[in-house]
């Protein structure tokens, strides 16, 4: 089999077919082209379109048409700071205002595909392949021109679960293994009308198609962190969308980083899939002979702009023509792709190709092949000229997918992967060596300390502030980076409608708070009794439990500043100042604030939480200084006291908790405008 397809490359035509008659004049060879192109251009579908009621476990079969697609980006330039530079560049290159401000990436795309059938995006990098594919997902939508339609219906929110996108950057939970990964994914996105038995044995199958068993109980890892391979880790995330049996399939370079054999495989695999009623559209840079001739369709692209639309099989074809035509056998996706970079060195190129062009750069005049006059014109009337596609498809694409699963089981499930994916963050043994290390630290610094004078006393509740200082800076910059750095996998996730983004929200805050709970306990554990705090088994306990409740107030203010910034480095320093107003408004460096400032201590959590620290452990009506001249006095005396009443605590707990859950409620907020209010 792999012979054959050897002697049809050697054996590719180095000239149009004797029987065609050719004319110098480029022209005539229009109608005779057009006819050839279009010859037997919709592959038989096994798929009865008819019938209502279609088996519901397959996918429901999607017929995507694009037409005169386009896409643009602000220009770079246009808000140049350098206006005398700007005003140059208009003049010199005549540019009107609105060619001025955007860049066109995309430049009229059109073409269709139905089920049962791939689709290959080829060109050069940068002609634009990925674009056209974030556009035919929905992943693109502002500065979008032309018409998008699946079942001749424009794209909506429904489709989002109906839609697979494998990206070309390897979006995977590090810390997961390769089954862990596609176990996750599985249980969350496949029918809940499957049992967990049957979702294993999926995740079984598709491992072993995709040969990913040697690497299955392997983490995925990446960085500088050993796991498994580049081509492993593009396989698995091939597999986490695959096994979901998406409708309509878009895979971004599948087989970068892949060897021949891997690669052949896979597209094996893809071709399985299609057979069975997908429709999957893939980018790729440069197929070998064999993969080529496994696609049914071809778009090849050139800076945006469409050469070829139509079956692969038929391309050298449809060039031989043109009279482009190989010098020397060669694959044809190098020939294919040196007429879109305008390499022509080993093309035979017809001489009077360049008369009546403005430009004699064969790159110019490759791109300008006659796409527009050709073959675009019989495209779009053939895509008029298709029946519509049945009504039943188009309103069942419509409606919109019900969860897979409830909102507790999401949250069961979301919750093990988010555990599992943090579990070496939270109990790292550099933490563990940091929390006792400093509480050992400062035990031997405040060893048996005592409050029976008023230095003492001072120096204890020193040791108070500084304990709210650590826990909440510790906290603060814990939880401040989560979701800057989950960024991408939330944003992908959300995208396939995964999951509830409250769902990950809730077993983010709460999976963190084993972290949170855990290393103040530790350290309180030591620390307590090392320095002498008041040894009375309810002072512990309320002491740890004011603690705790600093700690998860901190961590609700981390996770708003991270949600509402979402960038590692601006969060880093909006944590930093958020810190440094919390410690000065404390109420130990400044008691007495002028009446203008004074509204900062009110909103800061370590004020609030300094007070009660100090209520639940100390007494107003406890005596010391008992050696003074002027004999004992109550705690509430003491000038350290004289902006605190050491009486009730109370009100404290009730605002910290309701800045724990206004922070919260903030954060997922923040969250939902910036992962679900977001576009692209």
């Amino acid at each position: 089999m792999e012979t054959g397809r050897e002697d049809e490359i050697v054996d590719m035509p180095m000239s149009p077919p004797v029987g065609s008659i050719i004319n110098n004049d480029f022209c005539h060879h229009k109608d005779f082209m057009s006819q050839t192109y279009l010859q037997n251009k919709y592959s038989e579908i096994d798929i009865d379109t008819e019938d209502s009621n279609f088996d519901q476990n397959r996918p429901l079969p999607i017929f995507l048409k694009f037409e005169d697609v386009e896409y643009k980006v602000r220009n770079s330039q246009a808000g140049s700071g350098n206006i005398v530079k700007s005003m140059v560049s208009k003049i010199t290159t005549h540019l009107t205002v609105e060619e001025d401000r955007y860049k066109k990436i995309l430049k009229g795309i059109t073409g269709s595909i139905g089920p049962g059938e791939i689709l290959a995006l080829m060109g050069p990098s940068g002609s634009g392949k990925t674009t056209l594919l974030r556009v035919i997902g929905g992943r693109l939508v502002d500065n979008v021109k032309g018409k998008v339609t699946y079942n001749d219906v424009r794209f909506s929110p429904a489709l989002k679960r109906r839609i697979g996108f494998v990206t070309q950057e390897d979006v995977l939970f590090p810390q997961l293994t390769v089954e862990e990964t596609l176990v996750f994914s599985a249980l969350l996105r496949l029918p809940g009308s499957m049992s967990k038995q049957q979702k294993y044995a999926k995740v079984d199958t598709t491992i072993k198609e995709l040969g990913l068993e040697r690497c299955r109980h392997t983490k995925i890892a990446g960085g500088y962190l050993k796991g498994i391979s580049g081509g492993e880790r593009k396989r698995t995330c091939i597999g986490s969308e695959i096994l979901v049996d998406p409708s309509l399939l878009l895979l971004d370079e599948p087989t970068s980083g892949l060897d021949s054999s891997s690669a052949n495989k896979l597209l094996l695999t893809l071709q399985g899939l299609a057979k069975a009623g997908r429709t999957i559209i893939t980018t790729i840079h440069q197929p070998s002979s064999r993969i080529f001739h496994m696609f049914d369709k071809l778009l090849l692209i050139s800076e945006g702009y469409p050469v070829y639309y139509g079956k692969a099989k038929e391309t050298m074809e449809y060039f031989s023509f043109l009279r482009f035509t190989p010098q020397i056998p060669m694959n044809p996706a190098e020939f294919l792709l040196d007429l879109a970079t305008g390499q022509v060195n080993d093309i035979s190129v017809p001489p009077d190709i360049f008369q009546d062009q403005e430009s004699s750069d064969p790159s110019k005049v490759v791109i300008e092949l006659k796409y527009k006059s050709l073959l675009e014109p019989k495209e779009k009337e053939q895509n008029h000229r298709v029946a519509s596609t049945p009504e039943h498809l188009q309103l069942a694409i419509q409606v919109k997918m019900e969860w897979t699963s409830s909102w507790l089981d999401q949250f069961m499930i979301l919750s093990r992967r988010t555990y599992k994916a943090r579990r070496k963050e939270y109990f790292d043994k550099l933490r563990l060596v940091q929390a006792l290390g400093i509480a050992l630290v400062l035990g031997l610094l405040w060893w048996k300390s005592s409050i029976n004078t008023e230095a003492g006393l001072r120096d204890q509740v020193g040791l108070a502030f500084y304990i709210c200082i650590f826990w909440t800076s510790s906290c603060i910059f814990a939880a401040v980076y989560v979701f800057p750095f989950e960024e991408y996998y939330l944003v992908k996730e959300n995208k396939a409608d995964m999951y509830r983004l409250s769902v990950y929200y809730a077993c983010s805050t709460l999976c963190d708070m084993v972290a949170t709970v855990f290393y103040p306990t530790f350290f309180m554990l030591i620390l307590y009794f090392m320095a002498g705090f008041n040894r009375a088994v309810a002072s512990f306990f309320l002491t740890l439990l004011t603690i705790l409740l600093i700690a998860i107030t901190s961590q609700g203010a981390g996770e708003m500043f991270g949600a509402a910034i979402m960038s590692v480095k601006r969060a880093g320093t909006a944590a930093t100042l958020l810190l440094m107003l919390f410690l000065l408004t404390g109420g130990y460096y400044v008691q007495h604030i002028p009446k203008f400032m004074r509204w900062l201590k009110y909103i800061s959590f370590m004020y609030y939480g300094f007070r009660l620290l100090l209520k639940v452990q100390y007494s107003g009506d406890q005596l010391y200084d008992c050696g003074s001249k002027g004999g004992c006095r109550t705690l509430q005396s003491s000038p350290t006291f004289d902006s605190v009443n050491l009486k009730g605590g109370l009100k404290e707990v009730w605002i910290l908790l309701a800045m724990a859950l206004i922070f919260r409620l903030l954060a997922y907020l923040c969250l939902r405008v910036r992962i679900v209010g977001r576009k692209n």
